[in-house]
């Protein structure tokens, strides 16, 4: 019987990676394959930790980890079809355990899929879940009467801190970091603050949603979807309908720039969110797991 070695990724692996994640990948909700450029792009930016599986001196499997905003994350695991798949799978994970710093660890699974169980096995159990969901983009949408002192309009230029302090404000944590408007300006020619939709209240940017196309899928399936990201309101502003507002007005905007459909993604736990934008037509696409460990002894 062979030994198995796992080690940490070196530039030599990138095509075996990739050969192994686009193969284990193929068939999932919007495949698109994974690009070399795509796979640097992201460890460029610190965002992974790569491990691969040696045995024989041939690539059998790879694993990565991710430290981000939801939490610490096994952010793929992907084996050869080989007899001892599940033990290197299982060796892979435990290389990612390892690097765990806060004592809990998720995975993404695909909400009904049988390997929920493999991930049972291993010590993870379901904790909530994301959704992503779509609409179709045809006709206005009347944005919900709002107060005298309640102004819904785009984002101006020079408005870039106001902006960022509104959204990590209404998600009670840094989501987004100075300069990040500039980013995606630099990112996208097309994009503008005329794509920042907000709601203006006694002088301030109090609820905000980013309306965006979503490139990947539009390139890949040759669409014309948009793409939402979550809406943030100050917590003293909720209840308002200003969610509503900026995210109808948003939808209308899309549809103004040819867009046909939307997406968006939200956690599920988040029952209120789901119930805004099921009103506002949206319904879920897909539904994905998250399976969490605690790794704290």
């Amino acid at each position: 019987m062979m030994t198995v070695i796992v080690r940490d990724f070196a530039a030599d692996d990138i095509a075996r990676v990739l050969g192994l994640l686009n193969e284990k990948r193929h068939g999932s909700h919007e495949f698109v394959p994974l690009t070399e450029e795509k796979l640097l792009s992201w460890m460029q930016e610190g965002r992974l930790s790569i491990f691969v599986a040696e045995e024989d001196n041939e690539i059998v499997g790879t694993s990565a980890y991710h430290d981000g905003h939801w939490g610490e994350e096994v952010e793929w695991v992907a084996v050869s079809n080989i007899r001892n798949g599940k033990a290197v799978e299982n060796a892979l994970l435990a290389e990612v355990e390892k690097h765990v710093k806060k004592g809990q660890v998720f995975a993404v699974v695909d909400e009904g899929s049988p390997v929920i169980n493999d991930w049972t096995l291993r010590g993870y159990r379901p904790e909530g879940g994301l959704y992503q969901l779509v609409a179709d983009l045809g006709g206005v949408r009347p944005l919900p009467k709002l107060g005298n002192n309640v102004t819904v309009r785009s984002l101006k230029s020079g408005e870039e801190t106001e902006f960022v302090c509104a959204v990590n404000a209404g998600f009670g944590w840094e989501r987004l970091k100075p300069g990040e408007v500039q980013k995606w300006k630099a990112e996208t020619p097309y994009f503008s603050e005329e794509w920042i939709h907000v709601a203006e209240c006694d002088g301030k940017i109090v609820s905000v949603v980013v309306a965006k196309q979503d490139m990947g899928y539009n390139m890949s399936f040759k669409g014309k979807r948009g793409y939402l990201g979550p809406a943030a309101t100050l917590p003293e502003y909720r209840g308002r309908d200003l969610a509503s507002a900026v995210t109808c007005r948003a939808l209308n905007f899309l549809c103004e720039e040819g867009m046909d459909s939307v997406a968006l993604y939200t956690q599920e736990q988040n029952v209120a969110s789901v119930a805004l934008l099921r009103k506002l037509g949206f319904r879920v696409s897909h539904h994905w797991k998250f399976m969490r460990k605690s790794l704290k002894a």
